[in-house]
Order: structure tokens, then sequence, then C-alpha cells
């Protein structure tokens, strides 16, 4: 939790975010994370200043309990000083207790945030889908609190102006708004109409921008002039049994096939899964674990 001090921005776990979004579909199948396609509503989970702080998170606790779809998983929230947001104990269940720093006391309004974090490491938890090492795995879980529906709460709670600044999770502002995008071309839902944050806002427009690029790398036919150009050089090189550049920019690599003509491989641009294509100009291919349809000029 940056409370005050500097927010970090950028992508720099973007490899990171994109293997998360990768391990989910694998994890779970389209057809479930397909049953995640309405987010959490803003309504369920508003807190005010009236409310009672316990009743009131229990409340929003259950809300995303049930979000989730953890029927059987029930949270017990506390309060006490602690260095980060929150923190939930991953015991058997069916019982799990978390506890939020004290902040939240006079900050409630995010506490559907924070719970959104808390309770994406239950779910997890509960599938056995882990990363290895405690950073890579908190952004696992930022990860698959956004794509799931519920991590439009973390962004907006990211605030700053020139005198303080205030963002929960690992990711950073763009990084959650990439995640929130790729869910949003997914699912054709628009979270921006829930920010209360016009910090959240501006990040999720410069994530999406980055989103769609990754729908107009070469060899999808959606590539602009200067990626398709380069794509062919690449190509020619490759054809002429010549190693290409090394190039650290293009996501896509060939390589000879001994059964037929040389392949292309690239990621996908909904879940990340590399797909293997010949190439022989125009194909449509179809990813095997999100089942987007890919139109590409190979």
């Amino acid at each position: 939790m940056a409370n005050g001090g500097p927010v970090e921005h950028g992508y720099p776990h973007l490899p990171t975010v994109r293997a998360a979004v990768t391990a989910l579909y694998r994890r779970l199948s389209y057809d479930t994370i397909r049953t995640f396609s309405v987010s959490v509503a803003p309504a369920d989970v508003a807190f005010c200043d009236t409310d009672d702080l316990h009743l009131g998170a229990q409340r929003v606790a259950r809300e995303l309990v049930r979000h989730y779809r953890l029927p059987d998983a029930r949270l017990i929230v506390g309060f006490r000083e602690m260095e980060h947001a929150a923190h939930v104990e991953l015991a058997a269940g069916p019982e799990y207790f978390v506890e939020l720093n004290d902040r939240f006391r006079t900050h409630r309004r995010d506490i559907g945030a924070a719970l959104a974090h808390e309770v994406a490491h239950v779910y997890l938890h509960r599938l056995d889908l882990s990363f290895p090492g405690t950073r890579d795995n908190e952004i696992l879980t930022d990860t698959t609190a956004t794509y799931l529906g519920a991590g439009w709460l973390l962004l907006d709670a990211f605030r700053e102006d020139g005198a303080s600044s205030q963002k929960l999770g690992y990711l950073t502002p763009e990084e959650f708004g990439y995640v929130l995008a790729k869910r949003s071309l997914v699912f054709g839902e628009d979270p921006s109409v829930w920010f209360t944050s016009a910090q959240a806002y501006t990040a999720y427009v410069e994530g999406r921008a980055l989103a769609r690029r990754d729908e107009q790398q070469p060899p999808l036919t959606a590539a602009g002039w200067a990626g398709r150009r380069r794509y062919a050089r690449d190509r020619r090189h490759a054809q002429d049994h010549r190693p290409p550049a090394a190039r650290g920019d293009v996501p896509y690599s060939f390589a000879p096939d001994e059964r037929g003509p040389l392949r292309v491989s690239f990621p996908c641009p909904t879940c990340h899964q590399r797909i293997r294509v010949p190439v022989r100009g125009r194909v449509r291919a179809r990813c095997g674990l999100c089942r987007t349809v890919l139109e590409c000029d190979t």
C-alpha cells in the first residue's frame, strides 16, 4: 500500500501479468471464465461513513465471496495497525481471518478494494494456483481479481496529487488499467463509468491503449504498415535460412517445420498463449485456450 509515498508507474510487471492471464485460462477453462462476465457492482460494495464499521466490512466481504463463487467460505474481518493494506490467513477453511489496516477505519470507501485482493487470495488458494515467489504471486492475485471482475475497485482506490497519494495492490495503475481493458475486450464491459478517481480513469485509458496494441501486432491482419513491413523483412530472412536481426520488441518468432512450411509463433492477444501457424499468407487461427478466432497474414 502506497500511503503518501511515491507511486510506481508504467509496466514493470507486464510479463508476469500476461503469464497470470494465461495461467487463469489454463486452470479455470474458457467456460468458467465466462461465468465472470459481470463485474462487482458499485452499489454492492458501497460503504459510507454512517455504516457500522464491522458489520459493513462483513457485508462487503460476503458480497465478494459471492462474486468469487465461494459459497462455503466465511470471512471474519478485523482491523489492526500494520504495514500492508491487509492480510488473510490461508488455512483449510471454511473460515478465513482477514485483517485490514487501521487506516481503513477512516477510509471506508476503500475497504471493498482491500477485500477484493484478499478474497482473490482465498480463491486462488482453493484453486491451488500460485506463482513461485511472493512478488509474482501477489501480481497473480491482483491480475485474478481484476480479470474476474473485482479489481476495478483496486484501481479506483488509486489517488495522487501534489500533496498526497494512495495506491492499493502490487500492480501499477497502468497495469491495472491494462488488465481491466483486457477484460473489457472479452466481455464488452466498460469499467470507466464506475471510477470515482480521475487518476484511475487516466491509468485505465493508458492501459487500454496498450491492450489494443496487442491486437495490432503482426502477423495479425490488424497490424499497421510499419509492423507489416518489419514482419515481411524478418520472414524473408527466415525463409532464406538466415537468422533475423536480434529484436526484443517483436512478439513473433519463426521456426522451420520438417513436415511442412515455415511456421510462425506469436502470443494470442487475448490469453497470451503462444500460437503456431504455417507461413502461407492469409490464415484463420483459433486459440485452443481462450477460443479467440484470429485473422492472420503470415
